[in-house]
């Protein structure tokens, strides 16, 4: 369990450099000091495909957790989910549509508070929401003012600077572990702005784990549930993902994941339009991430013949 803290610590304080560093394939365009009337500001990196022209329109992926995207050099576990790599290898074999990824970055301090569905938080009941406020967001939940920023700052600039597809079928959200929670409830709470979702080692029992016991796992992690039953959009206009590994967090997620996987399927998801994966082994890193990223990348914005 020592192990498992020390994780989740390691993960919350990811990165607070400036820069991004290089990238292998394409190029980055960044905004150092993003300001924000809803959150702190932060940096925002735009990368830009090989051949990127003016001329074309381009799908938008936004991802959380920018800074730990496309160079291990500038990370501060000097690992990295090699974006830039795995996205211009399948736009150079044309497996993908034309797409540009904008990374933001975490407020360390803030992680949490702003990853934590807002909603969901606000229906736990009151012993656990106080110790969830107090050792786990620090203060007071933000997701809701990160997704505004998100919807009503962030995007209308990335739409008006960049040749955009501007709606839902050209706007993706992805993120890991607490990324991968706000991923969904992006998806949930503006189904009309993101038409996918891809939620990489998502933490489906949403606490840390000291601060879960028979009594707040069951109303904390059931919360989300109840919360997905009445908000999933629509299957037929949107796509979700979810993945898990078994090894080291991960291999707490499973019984979560499975409750949830039977709100989706209730929901009238299918596998046209949501998946579930496992992956035997991987532990909670980006690396495994980035040696499975293709696979969302695929299931989100992948030609037909190419999705998994």
């Amino acid at each position: 369990m020592k192990r498992i803290r020390l994780l989740l610590l390691a993960l919350a304080v990811a990165a607070g450099a400036s820069g991004f560093g290089a990238v292998a394939s394409g190029r980055l365009e960044q905004v150092e000091h993003f300001r924000s009337q809803f959150v702190d500001e932060r940096t925002v990196s735009v990368w830009l495909p090989d051949g990127f022209s003016p001329a074309k329109k381009y799908a938008v992926l936004y991802m959380h957790d920018g800074q730990m995207l496309f160079d291990a050099g500038a990370t501060w576990n000097h690992l990295e989910w090699g974006v830039d790599e795995t996205m211009g290898a399948l736009l150079a074999t044309a497996q993908i549509r034309d797409c540009i990824v904008v990374g933001v970055a975490n407020i360390a301090a803030k992680r949490h508070a702003e990853y934590f569905p807002q909603r969901v938080f606000e229906a736990i009941a009151a012993p656990a929401r106080e110790r969830l406020t107090a050792q786990q967001l620090h203060g007071e939940p933000l997701a809701d003012r990160y997704l505004k920023f998100l919807v009503t700052e962030l995007k209308p600039y990335i739409d008006a600077h960049y040749p955009t597809v501007a709606g839902p079928g050209g706007t993706f959200v992805m993120g890991s572990s607490m990324g991968g929670l706000i991923s969904l409830y992006a998806i949930c709470e503006y189904p009309g702005v993101f038409g996918g979702a891809a939620c990489l080692s998502t933490h489906t029992p949403l606490a840390s784990f000291e601060l879960i016991d028979e009594h707040t796992d069951a109303d904390i992690a059931s919360k989300l549930r109840d919360y997905l039953r009445e908000h999933l959009p629509a299957p037929g206009l949107h796509r979700i993902y979810f993945d898990y590994g078994t090894g080291e967090l991960d291999r707490y997620y499973p019984p979560y994941q499975q409750k949830l996987d039977d709100v989706m399927r209730a929901k009238g998801y299918t596998a046209a339009n949501w998946v579930t994966r496992e992956f035997p082994g991987e532990p909670h890193s980006e690396v495994a991430w980035s040696k499975r990223l293709r696979i969302p990348l695929l299931f989100l914005l992948g030609q037909e013949e190419a999705r998994p």
